[in-house]
């Protein structure tokens, strides 16, 4: 890359660098796919007649949703194969995420999950609309369609979506009193605490791509989900601990056993109940869990 702080071509790309990154991920859930898209829309920008381009913001996303849904299509095919429930790998992100509401709220393994549901196209439109707020016009220029056709697979894509789309997030005063209680239940092994913490509904989600241990599709229900806990501690064997982070600008946890880094844990809060829990235990999607990751809607 040009370091020329002169070279108008670096400047807009280092100045939107970290929202391409974003939509990426966004729309690819994994961090070393996103950089290599960052990558790719890097080498087709420097091609560019910069002089020619009128929104530089549009245009690069353009290229990075294009790059982003032919790489999301071949991760389509590698996921048929992939053992148990998929999960975006987790990211730690700076506190500003955690505060926009919206983003932290896209953000989520939660609603992420519920992405993996969508089509490539779909998703990406759902992506561009919903998350960033682009254009139906600027929308089709990226995947090659009609404003027409962009706007009904938004239509189709946001039914999907909402139809899937777990309730309304806690506010973060609720959500990290909600991470207290279940950390501090966990650890102790308080059963009625967990029981009072944990909505009647919960959900557990965990993903070991068949290099970890881990359920093999989603567990429901309390007793379900404490049976399972109980019995994964206990296979775990050595020393248990937790430490509160913010995996994608929500509350999470490291889990250690014996000091060793064992898994990420997000924790969906609504009102003061845990309807969440989605773990992450492939140790390919653990390596951007020690320091943030800048992420932004703008």
């Amino acid at each position: 890359m040009n370091d020329s702080v002169n070279d108008p071509a670096t400047e807009a790309f280092v100045a939107h660098r970290d929202l391409l990154f974003t939509v990426a991920y966004e729309m690819l859930g994994s961090a070393a796919d996103a950089e290599d898209v960052l990558q790719e829309t890097w080498l087709r920008w420097v091609k560019a007649d910069i002089a020619e381009v009128r929104d530089p913001r549009a245009y690069l996303v353009r290229i990075a949703t294009r790059q982003s849904l032919n790489r999301l299509r071949a991760l389509k095919r590698r996921k048929e194969d992939y053992v148990g429930p998929w999960l975006p790998e987790p990211l730690l992100t700076a506190p500003d995420v955690s505060e926009d509401a919206e983003l932290s709220e896209n953000l989520s393994l939660a609603l992420m999950y519920v992405l993996e549901t969508l089509s490539p196209t779909e998703r990406a439109v759902f992506v561009l609309r919903e998350v960033f707020g682009f254009g139906y016009d600027d929308i089709a220029a990226a995947i090659g369609r009609t404003t027409a056709a962009t706007s009904q697979i938004a239509y189709r894509a946001r039914r999907h979506v909402d139809a899937r789309r777990p309730g309304t997030p806690a506010s973060p005063r609720q959500a990290r009193a909600a991470l207290e209680s279940f950390r501090s239940a966990l650890e102790t092994g308080d059963l009625q605490g967990l029981l009072e913490v944990l909505a009647p509904d919960v959900v557990f989600v965990s993903d070991g791509g068949g290099l970890r241990l881990a359920a093999l599709r989603p567990v429901v229900g309390t007793d379900k989900v404490l049976r399972y806990m109980t019995a994964s501690v206990l296979k775990a064997g050595g020393t248990f601990t937790s430490e509160p982070t913010t995996v994608n600008g929500n509350p999470g946890l490291l889990l250690r056993v014996d000091g060793v880094l064992d898994g990420v844990l997000a924790l969906r809060v609504e009102n003061t109940r845990v309807t969440g829990l989605y773990y992450v235990r492939n140790p390919e999607k653990l390596t951007r869990v020690e320091s943030e990751t800048p992420l932004t809607s703008r």
